[in-house]
């Protein structure tokens, strides 16, 4: 079993950064694939970035490109999501996710959210 919440979302103007943060529970963490995924109002919840348990690996929706990066401590069982360069359309709930072997964006474990806003 593991337990994920979400932190640092928060009220942004265009252009700026944020850094979200997810704290899991449990020994295993390492061996976990994180993600992160977000859901505007209205629409379906999308993949944004993922990383695999070394951290050796990252993957990133390609409208987050160049812009958030991913990064895993697993020595502090958290995993970030640094978002910079920030725009309107990143407005979203912003989910972390865990899976041993994810089957694409089918997650076993899901945190709570947090509330990502950028103002224009």
């Amino acid at each position: 079993q593991v337990q994920l919440v979400e932190s640092g979302g928060g009220l942004v103007q265009a252009g700026g950064s944020l850094r979200l943060s997810c704290a899991a529970s449990g020994r295993t963490f390492s061996s976990y694939i994180m993600g992160w995924f977000r859901q505007a109002p209205g629409k379906e919840r999308e993949f944004v970035a993922a990383i695999n348990w070394s951290g050796s690996n990252t993957i990133y929706a390609d409208s987050v490109k160049g812009r958030f990066t991913i990064s895993r401590d697993n020595a502090k069982n958290t995993v970030y999501l640094q978002m910079n360069s920030l725009k309107p359309e990143d407005t979203a709930v912003y989910y972390c996710a865990a899976d041993l072997n994810p089957d694409k964006n089918k997650y076993e474990y899901w945190g709570q959210g947090t509330q990502v806003t950028v103002s224009s």
